[in-house]
């Protein structure tokens, strides 16, 4: 599995075909409909096309006698991807926090020739690995809390945060509902609720919910686990500013006004710190015992060029899961779970090692 194609060339996606084009193994081809942002890519050796995602026959002729598609794509167009890499046999990797378009291609996926595994970067993604790998040395369940932020080292406005990523992305996660199981019972809670506060190394956090973190954790946890929530990690007095412009100011009604608000006032950062800590509570050898993990990554220079740390942690998650497939060490039909795969297996990966 060599021929990868690469959909969505913007910031993720461009730290993707870095990595993945270092290696040396993959031949790769970056297809958007934004000439500048194929231009902007720093690779040579890589092919560029460009392409309209939204048209479906020319979808088609650009991922004709591929291996692999990877979508770095907005949520909303993964669908299409995962239909296509259907019909044609392709395996299918992507980095969606969307829940709905996820349940989307695990439908695509049945009875498909190849394989299918969505939510390949750091929330959802890594944290379900270290979640399930905490969880799996326990004899019995009652808490599993997973706690993830993508924040500005040096934060100068009255959100304390800078755009790091997706704004699709991050909106959707702060206006959809949020899946979790209480009480041993699925629900669905609300977005920017469940605030709660925390230190580690010395700074205080917050933590509330937000959608699309759990990844599909509630569907393989479900029975055997108490309490299951994903919380998104900031700092203070970030989600009561967030409240006001999506519930009072009403701008998680009108999204692409919002979008266009936060991506033209808020400016974007390299300077990040990637945040991942997890708990997990349950029995063990007949006492109630809690594990946890934590672990900060910062952006880091990689071949001469900075990158972001969530542009790292989100491109080596799906980069891992692209070559561990290369590698056989992935069943090739069928859908992937994250939590599939071993957190050691993971970390021994050439581009799981980022998150060392």
């Amino acid at each position: 599995m060599d021929n990868i194609l690469l959909l969505g060339a913007g910031k993720i996606g461009g730290a993707i075909i870095e990595l993945l084009g270092s290696c040396g193994d993959y031949q790769l081809t970056a297809g958007d409909r934004d000439d500048q942002l194929l231009d902007g890519l720093h690779r040579h050796d890589v092919q560029r096309v460009i392409v309209d995602i939204t048209d479906g026959a020319a979808l088609r002729g650009v991922m004709e006698g591929k291996d692999a598609v990877i979508s770095a794509l907005p949520f909303y167009l993964n669908e299409k991807v995962a239909t296509a890499a259907c019909e044609l046999g392709l395996h299918y990797f992507d980095l969606t926090e969307d829940v709905e378009t996820t349940r989307h291609v695990q439908r695509i996926a049945q009875g498909a020739s190849s394989a299918f595994m969505p939510q390949c970067g750091l929330a959802p993604g890594f944290i379900s690995i270290v979640a399930h790998d905490l969880a799996r040395k326990f004899d019995s369940l009652e808490i599993v809390r997973m706690r993830v932020g993508a924040l500005p080292q040096f934060p100068t406005n009255a959100l304390n945060y800078n755009l790091t990523w997706s704004t699709d992305g991050l909106i959707n996660e702060y206006c959809n509902p949020c899946e979790a199981i209480h009480e041993g019972k699925r629900i669905d809670v609300l977005p920017l609720q469940g605030i709660e506060q925390f230190s580690l190394d010395g700074v205080t956090y917050e933590a509330f919910n937000t959608s699309g973190g759990l990844g599909t954790l509630c569907d393989t946890l479900d029975g055997r686990v108490d309490e299951l929530n994903y919380k998104t990690v900031r700092y203070p007095g970030h989600c009561d500013q967030m409240k006001l412009l999506v519930n009072d100011l009403k701008l998680g009604e009108r999204r692409e006004l919002f979008k266009d608000v936060l991506e033209t006032a808020i400016p974007m950062t390299l300077q990040d710190v990637v945040l991942v800590f997890a708990t997990v509570t349950g029995q063990r050898a007949g006492r109630l015992t809690q594990e946890s993990y934590a672990n900060k990554i910062y952006s880091q220079d990689i071949s001469g060029i900075t990158w972001s740390a969530i542009q790292i942690t989100t491109a080596a998650g799906i980069c891992a899961m692209v070559d561990l497939m290369r590698d056989g060490a992935l069943p090739t039909t069928g859908f992937l779970r994250q939590e599939d795969v071993a957190l050691d297996t993971f970390l021994a990966n050439r581009f799981g090692r980022y998150y060392e």
